[in-house]
């Protein structure tokens, strides 16, 4: 089943409603953080492909989540100011959601992503095209580097 996120808004760190919709044109990744989980290294390579593919057109956003082991009870301001000075991290952190159980969005669309289910852990990511459907659901251990999720956003940003 295709899953599309056009219509599906979210909210931005300053608290304004975002629609996905509005990043169509371009190919984003989706992934659902936190700051004392063992996937948090994985901000590092977030960062390096924001550098390497941003001009191309990806765009990630990073949703803070504190569904897994209480590894994100922070405020956004405190994991904004961890993920730059830990990290070096630009690219938008958005506001904390719930990815299991009663979900917020964008994970109450994003869930139906086959395998159908909740997020498994943090860093589950999520490739949207730019025709804003949801091209691949990648689990937590898919490291950012993974050969099949950099073959998956080129060929997204290539089409």
């Amino acid at each position: 089943m295709l899953i599309n996120v056009q219509d599906t808004n979210v909210m931005s760190a300053n608290g304004k409603t975002k629609r996905l919709g509005d990043y169509s044109k371009n190919v984003i990744l989706i992934v659902n953080v936190a700051s004392y989980c063992g996937n948090t290294t994985q901000y590092e390579d977030l960062q390096k492909l924001h550098d390497i593919y941003s001009k191309k057109g990806l765009i990630i956003l990073a949703f803070p989540c504190n569904d897994f082991g209480n590894q994100e009870p922070d405020s956004l301001e405190e994991i904004k100011n961890f993920c730059s000075t830990k990290f070096g991290v630009k690219f938008e952190i958005m506001e904390k959601v719930h990815a299991k159980g009663t979900t917020s969005e964008p994970y109450t669309t994003l869930n139906k992503v086959e395998p159908k289910g909740d997020v498994e852990w943090n860093f589950e990511k999520f490739l949207i095209g730019k025709d804003s459907n949801v091209i691949a659901r990648f689990k937590p251990g898919v490291q950012p580097f993974d050969d099949n999720l950099i073959a998956a956003i080129e060929v997204a940003l290539d089409s």
